[in-house]
């Protein structure tokens, strides 16, 4: 493959925990050389945020997923001489990232302006919780607290369950992207004016964003709270019968947007009660109800070659085991092997890119705290 989109930038990455070290991930990716200014010792906070309390070649095994393909320099940012060296850094760098609250930056002489008069090209990225300025400013700015706070957590599940947050960090990873994003603009802007530029997103901004259908749909519908299904299955609160996930003889049968009359007739319901499209909303539950019963006596797979050979759209609802039994999945390759520096390998998923009709694969391990300073002083810090 020819050279990758971003070699030859170089970003150092003081972002910390989840969204701004996946934007960074995404950057190490598309082939920027990306370095972790880490404290010495135990290095950034993510090291010791585990899932299920997995520790691999002495850090978290979630450490692992989000920091491959990146170098590590250790410097202590309250030393003079440790601060000296990374502000000859920034004077090279293209590109600097940092989640630390609001006036943290200010205080060690990193903020934007500051670092704007070391290197009036570079582009500044941040991420906070719920911005800079404002009442929030000093909350702490975490995936479930923001899940919850902005009320993500009522779409989810039936109307009896009371709040149901993601099973993931889904607003970090979200707002990864919009970072990832604002960064690739600001790089297209810099080749422009050949100035810096300041990139801000907030935790908040993306939970926000998330949820943009169903916000626009309740500031211009009255105001109206979600109201989830009553019945299990229902996958939107906003959307009409047949949209949801069905039990079968045998597993589970997920339905998206389709003409409820035509299925109701494959089911073997009478179609003719489905007629009245305006009733697929108001009388959801009921309908969920009656296809539930319905798709009860045949497998998820009979179900699933009756209803696709009529154009319907429908899949089984896979658990991991099946899924990675599945053509689709395994053609995808979307998974590698990283060599941990201990010995071990470790399984992860690759980069979502293709460039030139390619993967990008990067397989390089997460660093180890200041593994690389010799390397980084040699490249960029000797006279």
């Amino acid at each position: 493959m020819d050279k990758k989109p971003l070699e030859g930038l170089l970003v150092l990455e003081f972002s910390q925990f989840m969204a701004g070290p996946t934007a960074g991930l995404r950057l190490a990716d598309l082939g920027a050389r990306v370095v972790k200014i880490e404290r010495p010792g135990m290095g950034e906070g993510g090291r010791q945020i585990a899932i299920k309390n997995i520790f691999v070649d002495d850090s978290s095994l979630v450490f692992h997923t989000i920091n491959r393909n990146k170098e590590s320099y250790a410097a202590n940012l309250k030393d003079d001489s440790d601060l000296a060296a990374i502000k000859r850094l920034i004077k090279q760098a293209d590109v600097i990232t940092h989640n630390f609250r609001p006036g943290v930056m200010e205080k060690i002489g990193l903020d934007y302006e500051s670092v704007k008069s070391l290197n009036s090209k570079i582009i500044y990225a941040t991420v906070t919780g719920y911005g800079n300025e404002g009442p929030w400013a000093k909350k702490p700015g975490q995936d479930l607290l923001v899940q919850s706070l902005s009320g993500l957590a009522w779409l989810s599940g039936s109307d009896q369950d009371g709040p149901v947050p993601f099973g993931l960090a889904v607003v970090d990873m979200y707002c990864a992207t919009h970072l990832t994003q604002g960064i690739l603009a600001a790089l297209l802007k810099r080749s422009r004016t050949k100035q810096s530029v300041l990139v801000e997103v907030s935790l908040l901004e993306s939970v926000l964003d998330m949820q943009f259908e169903v916000l626009t749909t309740h500031f211009n519908d009255g105001r109206k709270l979600p109201k989830r299904s009553a019945v299990r299955g229902g996958a939107h609160a906003y959307l009409s019968a047949p949209y949801g996930v069905y039990k079968t003889s045998d597993g589970y049968l997920a339905l998206a947007m389709g003409n409820v009359q035509k299925i109701a007739e494959i089911v073997g319901l009478p179609s003719e009660r489905y007629r009245d499209a305006s009733a697929w909303f108001s009388k959801r539950d009921q309908i969920l109800q009656e296809f539930n019963d319905a798709l009860l006596q045949k497998t998820t797979n009979e179900w699933t070659g009756i209803l696709e050979a009529a154009g319907i759209w429908c899949g089984p609802v896979n658990d991991y085991h099946r899924f990675f039994q599945e053509e689709g999945f395994l053609r995808a390759g979307m998974t590698q092997e990283v060599a941990l520096q201990d010995g071990t390998k470790l399984k992860t998923t690759r980069s979502v890119y293709y460039i030139d009709g390619a993967p990008l694969y990067a397989d390089r391990p997460a660093p180890k705290v200041g593994q690389d300073n010799e390397k980084i002083v040699n490249d960029y810090l000797v006279d």
